[in-house]
């Protein structure tokens, strides 16, 4: 019974705190996360968990850190439709891969220098942290500003969507090549992972084909009337996601990967529009309210941020790796977008934007300190990198074009950057309110 009280009074700290400054962040402009990793902070390691006995997660609290990790992924992979993959158009593509492609790279040559104890392996799967663009996070801001459905709201989406794609097939390439084996091993890591995405396509596919039949929708008026239990259809979607993680282990990949690409099972073309929103509403409330706070919570109660001021060369690591998370972002991002055509002061926020981090980047932490490749101090310099990333980038960006505090299509107008729900008015590079070329954003 104590064992069960102690359990309780600890989910019961996180959840509460991490709602309440969650929702005090958000009041500030901050993405929720911002304060939700704040109360894992104050109540792990860092300051308070010794006296509170949270330095360290119970077996049980592990339990439901784990579920959190798996419920995000999930959560982040409906967001992606295969469609809009193909949809999304050059410049998107182009912008998704290049901030992608381009810290990574980077990263894989400064780790190593900032760390030169660490193995080279472990310093890729730190360059790869570094360099997703959070999609969940990026649409909060997006929302946030009133430009989720402006052409520059449209292209960061997609620019997003590309670069998580290319981040958890990299993530688990990268797990497989781990265990060692050279260049067998990472054949056979590739193999996997196209057998995984190719399954994963075809079921995709099996499912529209389906649903464009007539004997299908008698089946499923028939399904209706006859399946009693309630909620049967996040029944079937927690199966298939279950299943696709489970599938993903089998192949020697990570759960991560399963659970996110399952995602893209459930789309509006497969599953219809009104059942896609029906099941996305309650997944959202049990994600978002409950699983997405302690989720951030626990990150937070995983740091010790004491371990980054040891030393002062762990303190000038830490500094030189937040500032390259920072401006490889930036100054990437701002470039291609000047190289596709966009205006000065919007491609110097989509350099800010690109370079928030959120979700994944966080689970793929979670994954790598459970087992063994990432240490306590360096997930904490992974954890609070993302941080420090995340509270920039909306300060940052709402510097050009007037983007703070914007609530409505008035404060968008003004900020240059046109009706949320019309084609944006891209301002010119001298401050001006005239149009943008017309490509740049499209998709």
């Amino acid at each position: 019974m104590a064992d069960q009280t102690t359990f309780l009074v600890a989910l019961f700290l996180l959840l509460a705190a991490a709602v309440l400054l969650g929702e005090l962040s958000a009041r500030l402009g901050q993405a929720a996360l911002v304060g939700q990793l704040a109360v894992g902070i104050v109540l792990g390691p860092t300051l308070l968990g010794p006296y509170l006995g949270l330095s360290s997660a119970s077996p049980e609290l592990q339990g439901i850190q784990f579920l959190a990790t798996f419920f995000i992924l999930v959560s982040a992979g409906l967001e992606v439709r295969p469609e809009q993959i193909w949809e999304t158009g050059a410049p998107a593509a182009v912008l998704g891969l290049v901030v992608f492609v381009g810290p990574f790279l980077a990263g894989a040559l400064l780790v190593p220098l900032l760390y030169p104890a660490l193995a080279y392996t472990t310093s890729l799967f730190v360059a790869l942290t570094l360099s997703i663009t959070a999609l969940p996070v990026m649409g909060i801001m997006l929302n946030q500003f009133g430009l989720s459905r402006s052409r520059l709201g449209v292209l960061l989406l997609n620019t997003a969507v590309i670069n998580e794609l290319a981040a958890v097939t990299a993530f688990a390439v990268l797990l497989r090549v781990v265990g060692g084996g050279g260049w067998l091993a990472l054949a056979e890591s590739v193999l996997s992972v196209a057998l995984f995405l190719a399954s994963i396509l075809s079921v995709h596919m099996f499912l529209r084909l389906l649903r464009s039949s007539r004997r299908w929708q008698g089946l499923r008026r028939s399904f209706r009337r006859t399946w009693k239990s309630k909620e049967a259809g996040f029944a079937v979607l927690m199966v298939m996601a279950l299943g696709s993680a489970l599938y993903s282990q089998f192949l020697g990949l990570t759960f991560l990967v399963g659970a996110f690409y399952a995602g893209l099972l459930v789309t509006p073309e497969s599953a219809g529009p009104a059942e896609h929103r029906s099941l996305s509403l309650v997944f959202d409330a049990m994600t978002w309210g409950f699983f997405v706070p302690l989720f951030f919570a626990f990150v937070g109660l995983g740091m010790n941020l004491w371990g980054i001021a040891s030393s002062p060369a762990a303190g000038f690591a830490f500094v030189a790796l937040v500032a390259f998370a920072i401006l490889s972002k930036i100054l990437l991002g701002y470039g291609t977008s000047r190289a596709l055509g966009w205006a000065k002061r919007p491609a110097e926020a989509i350099g800010f934007l690109v370079s928030s981090r959120g979700a994944v980047e966080l689970a793929m932490a979670v994954i790598l300190l459970q087992d063994g490749i990432f240490t306590p101090q360096l997930y904490t310099v992974v954890a609070a990198a993302g941080l420090i990333t995340t509270v920039i980038a909306p300060l940052g960006a709402a510097r050009y074009g007037g983007l703070s505090g914007a609530r409505g299509p008035a404060s968008v107008r003004a900020a240059g950057f046109g009706h949320p729900l019309e084609p944006a008015s891209i301002p010119e590079a001298d401050g001006g309110t005239g149009a943008g070329p017309e490509a740049p954003g499209t998709s």
